[in-house]
């Protein structure tokens, strides 16, 4: 398999991680739990599968969310989280000039800027967490702790 960016970015901070990869059938629709639907695909729980929210502030800067594929985002805790009055989500036609990713394959690692990044702390009750590899249908397997560092990320409360 051809490296992502992701990966690259891992290696170069000499952060362990291994590689998950499932068929992609190109579902990706927010109703339809993508997230929960990768977990159910390579066999794991989906407490661990975290997937990579973006969203924009009224001040038109870009957030990054990464939330486990069982909840959902409180947007008053994400707002609170990066000290904003609102939150939206970034449009999925969007997403790819912004970030790099398509919907599906947006990993909060490796993107076209180092946005602001905020993990939900469930995160740090799991061993080893998922999350996208940057390509639909690779996931990357590390600890919380790695991907926090990698990620220059701020562990909060997210949760609904």
């Amino acid at each position: 398999m051809k490296k992502t960016n992701a990966m690259r970015i891992l290696d170069g901070l000499k952060i362990p991680y291994e590689s998950a990869e499932y068929d992609d059938d190109g579902e990706h629709k927010l109703e339809h739990g993508a997230a929960g639907m990768t977990a159910e695909k390579l066999g794991i729980d989906p407490a661990r599968v975290f997937k990579t929210i973006v969203m924009r502030t009224e001040t038109k800067e870009t957030v990054v969310f990464c939330q486990n594929a069982l909840c959902e985002i409180n947007l008053k805790k994400a707002r609170n989280a990066c000290g904003a009055k609102e939150v939206t989500p970034v449009k999925q036609e969007e997403l790819l000039a912004l970030t790099g990713y398509v919907r599906g394959g947006c990993s909060p690692l490796g993107m076209k800027r180092q946005f602001r990044t905020f993990i939900d702390q469930s995160a740090l009750d799991c061993d080893r967490v998922y999350v996208s590899a940057g390509q639909r249908g690779v996931q990357l397997c590390l600890a919380p702790e790695n991907l926090i560092k990698a990620c220059n990320a701020v562990v909060t409360d997210l949760k609904l």
